[in-house]
C-alpha cells in the first residue's frame, strides 16, 4: 500500500478531481441509458439491439478504466457520486486516511482513522 505524505497528496488532487468529474459525468450517461440498456437485453435474444448501445458499453468502460487509474495511483476513491476518495498516510505510527471529496478545495484538509469512515473525519 503506498503512504502519501500530505504534500503528495495536494499534488496528486489536480489531476484526481479531473478523474472524478469525468466518472461523475460518465455515470450520469450510463444512468440516462440504463432503461433503454435493459430494454435491449431483454430483447437481445430476439435479436434485437440498442441505439447508441456501443456509448454505453463505451461508458462503462471508461468508468472502469479510470477507477483503475485512481487505485493504481494508490488513492481510494470512496464514494463516486460524492467524489469521496481517501488517500493512506502516516499519522505517527499510525497508518490513516487524508479524506478529501468534490467540493472542498485545493487542499486536503482532513483525516480520519482507517476503520472510522467518513462520519470520523478530523481536521489536520
Amino acid at each position: 500500500m503506498k503512504l502519501f505524505t500530505l504534500e503528495e497528496a495536494n499534488a496528486l488532487l489536480p489531476e484526481i478531481r479531473r478523474k472524478l468529474l469525468r466518472i461523475q459525468k460518465l455515470y450520469a450517461e450510463v444512468g440516462e441509458m440504463r432503461e433503454q440498456a435493459a430494454a435491449a437485453a431483454a430483447a437481445s435474444q430476439f435479436g434485437g439491439g440498442m441505439k447508441g448501445g456501443s456509448g454505453y458499453v463505451h461508458s462503462l468502460y471508461e468508468i472502469g478504466k479510470i477507477t483503475t487509474e485512481i487505485n493504481a495511483a494508490g488513492v481510494q476513491l470512496k464514494d463516486y457520486s460524492r467524489g469521496l476518495i481517501d488517500f493512506p498516510s502516516r499519522r505517527g505510527d499510525q497508518v490513516v486516511l487524508l479524506c478529501w471529496q468534490l467540493g472542498e478545495g485545493d487542499e486536503i484538509e482532513w483525516w480520519h482513522d482507517t476503520d472510522a469512515g467518513f462520519a470520523g473525519r478530523q481536521r489536520l
